[in-house]
């Protein structure tokens, strides 16, 4: 009881002065989550041919719940790293992510209403989900963004200026590719790798938006501390999507050239994010 009411009295202290503290509520709030974003992990990810009989809907073929459940694992990481977080700045980037992702899945599900299987429970807690965290997570950014400090030690690390610009300008292209391809999924039906639907590929398009933003915004702050607990989560995540891609190669297209874009890319990316990663530690 001591601990917790430490806890409040610091976060009280923080909502008024910016001494980037982690707030009582934010880590509350990551608490909450994780349990939903882990069980939707375990079905995606576990049993990606089983979502008839688990999910919220059916999805075919393996590929998508695969990369729904890649991002959920990568999420059940970064909100446990919320919930035990010291210094708002270091998660900080992300929320902004999430909350693009959440209104994506809030419209899609609007707009894809009848594809659900309204009878199962975890339609329930679908909605749910997407009916809360598309004002909670900006609420709770919005707050504990009260609490945050610009200010850097001297000997910081900071990510280098080539870093932030390709970031910056990544993160821009593909949120706008993202916003593009879920007004208009028209063209990504088409091509895609793998075969998707219209609902799925908004979802897809969500998880790239989510993507997109969080590279965007993360480099507008220059030190690495701001960066490393979304690295780690982007290092997991990618890395559990590239295993998912040997696990179901028969999903893809090998005859056509986005295949091997879309894989080779992600690849590339992963490795270069690894390299960063392991440069950025030994500073």
């Amino acid at each position: 009881m001591a601990s917790n009411g430490g806890e409040a009295v610091r976060g009280e202290r923080a909502v008024g002065v910016r001494d980037d503290r982690v707030l009582p509520l934010t880590r509350w709030v990551a608490r909450a989550i994780v349990p939903f974003l882990a069980a939707a992990f375990v079905v995606l990810y576990g049993v990606p041919a089983r979502t008839t009989e688990f999910f919220a809907w059916t999805i075919r073929p393996e590929m998508t719940p695969i990369v729904m459940g890649a991002g959920y694992g990568a999420g059940v990481y970064f909100f446990s790293r919320v919930s035990t977080a010291d210094e708002w700045h270091t998660v900080a980037p992300v929320f902004l992510g999430i909350t693009t992702f959440t209104w994506f899945m809030a419209v899609a599900t609007v707009l894809h209403w009848a594809n659900f299987n309204h009878r199962h429970y975890t339609f329930v807690l679908w909605v749910v989900l997407y009916a809360v965290t598309p004002l909670l997570v900006p609420a709770v950014w919005v707050l504990n963004g009260r609490t945050q400090s610009g200010e850097r030690a001297a000997d910081e690390a900071v990510l280098p200026p080539p870093v932030r610009v390709v970031g910056g300008v990544l993160g821009l292209v593909i949120t706008l590719s993202a916003v593009a391809l879920f007004v208009a999924p028209g063209p990504m039906i088409e091509s895609w790798p793998w075969a998707v639907s219209p609902l799925t590929a908004r979802v897809l398009a969500g998880w790239f938006a989510l993507f997109g933003v969080v590279n965007g915004v993360v480099v507008l702050d220059p030190r690495w501390s701001g960066a490393r607990v979304l690295v780690q989560s982007q290092l997991l995540g990618f890395a559990l999507v590239l295993v998912g891609v040997v696990r179901y190669w028969e999903n893809f297209d090998p005859s056509n050239p986005l295949t091997w874009a879309v894989v080779g890319g992600m690849a590339l990316y992963l490795a270069l994010v690894a390299v960063l990663y392991l440069a950025m530690e030994r500073r």
